[in-house]
């Protein structure tokens, strides 16, 4: 076997052997590493180098290097799933920097960091004032954790006092021109229903790239030809017009009558409506 094609064998051998090597030590291993996994990673790569361009280096003694590394950050991820202690000491803690709108100079000193590294942080948060910081935390990470004091958080919902319901995660029906069927029987529809949906909006489903179904039922699409403008479903918000339309003809037939009992009848039926109209907005306001 010639050196090349020697290269060629032991690099895709290591290629496949690391992919099952990522794969067992989890998601974990390429999105937040801790120290040791860090160190782990760098080891298995340079090993994986060196055997598969030191020709004269045994390629299983590779394969069991680079095995060994692997096997140890598995079995330290079992124990650290049922122990904090070696949680603690493996993948490190959070430290408070602020607290009450004042820098902790004691926790900057023992992770090391400058006030302006500080700064930069808080202003990858959007916070530019040390002052409007409740809480900030160093995460084990490497993150910042910014809870801001409560006036300068965002205005929500339930500040207001507005009713709203919990959504669920949209379910893709249409995926490339082709329906799946699975997600449209979870959200309790039909193909018959989506084909409906889709003449509504001037389309077909080998035009659709890809389609979903939201909380309240509704689909949205998205062609593969992006000039073409969607039409909009006016479902729900014409619903929501029809209903404060009731709602307003009631009040002025109880200002036009003169018959007492009926214009009570009028007024008792225009307060329903108010009230069915308030729990409603929330679910037909597009």
């Amino acid at each position: 076997m010639t050196d090349g094609f020697e290269v060629l064998y032991r690099g895709t051998l290591f290629l496949i052997v690391l992919f099952f090597l990522t794969k067992l030590l989890g998601k974990k291993q390429i999105s937040q590493l801790t120290f040791f996994e860090y160190v782990t990673g760098i080891t298995i790569g340079s090993i994986a180098a060196e055997v598969i361009m030191g020709l004269e280096n045994n390629i299983w003694h590779g394969i069991l290097g680079t095995a060994i590394f692997a096997v140890f950050p598995f079995l330290i991820g079992l124990l650290a799933l049922h122990s904090k202690k070696v949680r603690d000491f493996v993948d490190g803690t959070s430290t408070v920097l602020i607290k009450d709108g004042k820098v902790l100079e004691q926790s900057l000193k023992k992770e090391k960091y400058t006030l302006d590294e500080l700064l930069q942080l808080l202003r990858g948060k959007d916070i530019f004032e040390i002052a409007e910081v409740e809480y900030a935390v160093l995460e084990a990470d490497g993150k910042l954790s910014v809870l801001p004091k409560k006036d300068y958080r965002p205005v929500t919902r339930k500040d207001l006092g507005l009713e709203s319901m919990n959504e669920k995660e949209p379910h893709i029906v249409i995926m490339d021109g082709k329906i799946m069927d699975k997600p449209l029987h979870e959200v309790g529809k039909d193909q018959e229903w989506l084909i409906m949906e889709l003449e509504k909006q001037e389309t077909t489903i080998d035009k659709v790239f890809i389609a979903q179904v939201d909380s309240y039922g509704s689909l949205t699409i998205d062609l593969y030809d992006d000039e073409i403008q969607v039409t909009t479903p006016q479902d729900r918000p014409l619903l929501l017009a029809n209903i404060k339309k009731c709602q307003a003809d009631l009040e002025l037939f109880a200002l036009a009558t003169d018959s007492p009992s009926a214009k009570a009848l009028y007024e008792k039926n225009a307060k329903k409506l108010a009230l069915s109209m308030e729990k409603l907005t929330p679910y037909l306001k597009s």
